[in-house]
C-alpha cells in the first residue's frame, strides 16, 4: 500500500470514520480493490446525492439529442404548474443544474406529498441564475423532465445510453418519490464498481458517452463560496457535479459516498463510507480522499471498520438480564453475556453479538451490519455497528460494568433515518 493510502486509512480509524469500499483505476486498469464485508465492489448500496450526477447524464444525453435546451424555461415542460411566480417563470433548466435556481433551499417535505408541484409553488425568495443553492428539489424535477420526455423510467432511458455500453447498472435502481418519480436527487442504488465505470466514462476512458456530453457535466457553471462546508466543495460546481480543483470532479453523497476523476491522469475512484458518527465527517473524508489521490494511488488495501482499542486486561464478566433503575428513554431490561472475548446484549428481542478479536457480520434491522467491540479501560465495553440498507447507519453503544452489581449503558444511534429508539441511555441492576 502506498503511504498516502495508509494515511488515509489510518486518519479515517482514528476519526470513526467506517469507509465500506474503496476502488481506483488509471486509464481502466483497476489498481485498489478493497471492501469491508458484507460490503464489496458488486453491492448495491445507496448513493445519495450522487444521484444528481447521473440526473444530470440524462438531461445533456436529451440535450445531445436535441430533444431539449438548457435555456428552456423549466415551466414549459411542466404547463399544468402555471401560473407560477415571474422568477419560476425565467428558471431555466441549466439554472437548476448548476444550483442557481430561485428557492433559498429544498422545497419538499421529506415525509410529504407533492415533491414535484412544491417546487413551483413554494414562492421564490431570489432571482434564478445569481446565488448558488444547493437545492435537491430542484433535481427531483429535472428526474420528473427525464422521465416525461423520456416517456419511461430513468434508467430504461439511460441503459441503451450509457449503462449497457458499460456493461453495468443490472441491479442499479432508484427509490421514488411519492409521485412514483424516480429520485433524481437522492434515491440512486447502485454497485460501487458500477460507478467506477461511469467515472471512467465520464473521464473519457471508455468511449461512451458523447464528448459534449461530458464536457458540458464538468464545465464550471456556479460558484459555491458562499457555503460553510469544506474547501473541496466550495471552489466550483458545475453540473450537479463539484469541482475540487486541479481540474478534478466529484460526484459527492450524504455519509462519504464519492465519485472522483481526474481526466488528466485517466484516474477514477469510488469510495462508499458512513461517516455519519463524525460532525461534517463526509467533508472531512472528502479531504483525505483527495490528498491520498494526488499521490500514487495503487498497492494492496485491507479496510477494516472502525474497532474500539480493546485491552483483555480490562474486561469484566457480566452475565444475567437487568432490570432499569434510571435512564432516558432506556429499555426497561435488557440481558448481556461479556466477557473478554465479546458476548452480546439483548434489548427487547434484538441481541447484538460482537466479538474483541475479529469484526462479526450481522443483519439487522438496519441491514447488513458490521460490529465490532473492546474493553477500552478497566470495566468499559465499547460496541461499534455500521450498517447500510436504503440508508446508512451507525449506532455506538458504551457499557460500563462496575464492582457494585450495576451496569450502565448508553446507545447513540446515527444516520439520515435511524429511529429514535436507537439513542438511549440507562443504569441496571444485573443479578
Amino acid at each position: 500500500m502506498t503511504s498516502d493510502l495508509q494515511r488515509l486509512l489510518e486518519s479515517a480509524q482514528a476519526a470513526d470514520i467506517a469507509i465500506h469500499s474503496l476502488a481506483i483505476s488509471v486509464d481502466g486498469d483497476e489498481r485498489v480493490r478493497a471492501a469491508v464485508a458484507p460490503w464489496g465492489h458488486d453491492v448495491p448500496r445507496r448513493m445519495y446525492s450522487v444521484s444528481k450526477s447521473v440526473t444530470a447524464l440524462a438531461i445533456l444525453l436529451l440535450v445531445e439529442e436535441g430533444r431539449l435546451r438548457l435555456d428552456d424555461p423549466i415551466i414549459d415542460h411542466f404547463p399544468e404548474m402555471g401560473p407560477v411566480h415571474a422568477w419560476l417563470s425565467a428558471t431555466r433548466i441549466d439554472d437548476m443544474l448548476a444550483m442557481t435556481g430561485p428557492h433559498s433551499r429544498t422545497t419538499y417535505d421529506a415525509d410529504g406529498d407533492g415533491w414535484l408541484e412544491s417546487y413551483f409553488r413554494v414562492p421564490p425568495t431570489h432571482r434564478p441564475g445569481t446565488l448558488f443553492t444547493y437545492d435537491t428539489s430542484a433535481s427531483y424535477v429535472l428526474s420528473a423532465l427525464v422521465e416525461r420526455l423520456a416517456g419511461m423510467p430513468m434508467l430504461d432511458y439511460l441503459r441503451p445510453r450509457l449503462l449497457d455500453p458499460l456493461g453495468v447498472g443490472q441491479s442499479m435502481s432508484f427509490l421514488p418519490g411519492p409521485e412514483g418519480i424516480s429520485h433524481g436527487g437522492s434515491g440512486l442504488i447502485a454497485a460501487p464498481g458500477d460507478m467506477l465505470r461511469i467515472a471512467e466514462a465520464v473521464n473519457g476512458t471508455v468511449a461512451v458517452l458523447p464528448t459534449a456530453v461530458r464536457e458540458r457535466l464538468i464545465e464550471h457553471r456556479s460558484h459555491p463560496a458562499t457555503q460553510t462546508w469544506g474547501a473541496a466543495l466550495r471552489h466550483a460546481y458545475a453540473r450537479q457535479v463539484w469541482l475540487p480543483g486541479g481540474g478534478c470532479w466529484l460526484m459527492f453523497g450524504l455519509g462519504g459516498q464519492l465519485v472522483y476523476g481526474d481526466p488528466s491522469r485517466g484516474l477514477a475512484a469510488v469510495v462508499t463510507a458512513d461517516t455519519t458518527t463524525l460532525a461534517s465527517g463526509d467533508q472531512r473524508l472528502l479531504d483525505l480522499v483527495i490528498t491520498a489521490l494526488d499521490g500514487d494511488p495503487a498497492g494492496h488495501v485491507l479496510l477494516q471498520p472502525p474497532t474500539p482499542p480493546h485491552d483483555p486486561a480490562s474486561a469484566r464478566s457480566v452475565r444475567g438480564t437487568g432490570t432499569r433503575l434510571s435512564g432516558e428513554d432506556a429499555p426497561p431490561r435488557l440481558s448481556v453475556v461479556l466477557d473478554a472475548d465479546g458476548g452480546e446484549l439483548e434489548i427487547e428481542g434484538l441481541t447484538l453479538r460482537f466479538d474483541t478479536a475479529r469484526p462479526t457480520v450481522a443483519i439487522l434491522p438496519l441491514g447488513d451490519a458490521v460490529i465490532t467491540a473492546g474493553w477500552s479501560s478497566p470495566g468499559v465495553l465499547d460496541v461499534r455497528v455500521s450498517a447500510a440498507a436504503d440508508d446508512i447507519a451507525s449506532v455506538r453503544l458504551r457499557l460500563v460494568a462496575t464492582g457494585d452489581g450495576i451496569l450502565t449503558v448508553m446507545s447513540q444511534g446515527y444516520g439520515p433515518a435511524i429511529a429514535s429508539d436507537w439513542t438511549w441511555r440507562g443504569s441496571y441492576r444485573m443479578p
